[in-house]
């Protein structure tokens, strides 16, 4: 058998894929499993999102687009972009991505020679470490902390900054913690940033799942920073779209050219009738997202109330997305050993705090994306468990 290239051994598995297929086996076997380890929300698209690729199809929008997305759709990406940020975006500044991983893959293969450093606030979504190594950069971490609500601390970040830093990945609101960057943060990382010229990408795919009317704050309303930026977004989140496979990224148009030269390579293209429908996620009605969000919040309320009564669990609520991320260090186990006795032996699907990076260690990350119940049961489950130890 011919021997596979090295880099391949710098890709990992994303953790929530590799719990749910454990998962599926043992249900599959006859136990019960109580699923809060998959990120992704319990809905249907809007109504009007399912009308709207129902019609696509008969109207036959199957075939190529253009490798950077249809026009339609960039343009009402940089509508609502324009109107978020309070900036100006064209269409050519945006590429519609298969996935805001995509995205982030694009991002970092057009900036990151190897040897070149990447800072990476953690715990965070894995992909921007994994495919830093895939093509032979190096992660620079920085911790992430409680006390700070997930929010980064510059001059960690500053300690990190070397002459072969080549850009900053940040995740606001976060994945997994569910904290939210500070405006004055950011505005410390865009000057950091630019004094340093060090590119930033930005993911904020879960800019609309903000809680207690707390609004987003996103690095491309600070002054300065779209020169540096490559925002990074998507629909699976906001429109519960994951299936569609539709992400975007905003950049300059020199830096968007280059992402949809990639994507091309790639992917060729997004799909067609997607893309249709998620013109119309963008400028349909919102109500069905609204009351979606009030539900995450009412999910949120629950899973905080119940997480705090488990003795050696504790957590900061989580402001922003559909993540709990409980600090278990009380209960002396590590992430790895609860959330593995927790699934072998209670049937509680969720993933250890170390599946976003070494400083995941002492949490784990629960999904309240999921049916009320589904919380409620595990919840039980686990206080359960702990009490029998």
């Amino acid at each position: 058998m011919p021997v596979f290239a090295s880099r391949v051994n710098s890709l990992g598995v994303e953790g929530a894929f590799a719990v749910l297929a454990k998962a599926k086996e043992l249900e599959r076997q006859g136990r019960s499993i109580v699923h809060l380890e998959i990120g992704e929300p319990g809905y249907q698209p809007p109504n009007h999102v399912l009308e709207a690729t129902k019609k696509a199809l008969d109207e036959g929008k199957t075939k190529y687009t253009p490798s950077a997305g249809i026009y339609e759709l960039r343009e009402a990406i940089a509508e609502r972009v324009s109107s978020t940020r309070g900036i100006d975006v064209s269409s050519e500044n945006v590429v519609v991505t298969v996935g805001a991983k995509m995205a982030i893959f694009a991002a970092i293969m057009a900036f990151i020679d190897p040897g070149d450093e990447v800072i990476v606030p953690m715990p965070v979504y894995p992909s921007y470490e994994s495919v830093t190594k895939f093509v032979g950069g190096i992660v620079k971490p920085v911790a992430l902390k409680e006390e700070r609500a997930f929010s980064p601390d510059v001059n960690d970040i500053l300690a990190q900054v070397t002459d072969k830093t080549k850009a900053i990945a940040i995740n606001t609101p976060g994945n997994p913690t569910g904290g939210i960057y500070q405006r004055k943060d950011l505005e410390k990382i865009v000057n950091l940033a630019r004094e340093k010229n060090i590119l930033i990408i930005s993911d904020e795919i879960y800019e609309d799942i903000i809680f207690d009317g707390g609004k987003h704050k996103s690095v491309l309303s600070i002054p300065g920073a779209e020169d540096i930026t490559i925002l990074i977004s998507g629909f699976s989140k906001t429109w519960a779209m994951t299936g569609y496979r539709l992400g975007y990224a905003v950049a300059k148009k020199e830096i968007a050219d280059i992402l949809a030269k990639i994507q091309s390579n790639a992917v060729s293209c997004p799909p067609n009738f997607t893309q249709v429908a998620a013109i119309q996620a963008i400028r349909g009605p919102q109500d069905e997202v609204i009351e979606m969000i009030k539900d995450y919040q009412r999910k949120r309320d629950v899973i905080f109330d119940e997480i705090n009564k488990i003795k050696g669990f504790r957590m900061i609520k989580p402001a922003a997305t559909f993540y709990a991320f409980p600090n278990i260090k009380g209960t002396g186990m590590s992430s790895n050993e609860l959330a593995n006795r927790l699934l072998d032996e209670d049937g509680v699907a969720l993933l250890p705090g170390t599946a976003f990076g070494d400083y995941g260690e002492g949490y784990l990350r629960i999904s309240f994306a999921g049916p009320m119940e589904d919380i409620i049961e595990g919840m039980k489950r686990i206080r359960e468990f702990v009490s029998s130890l």
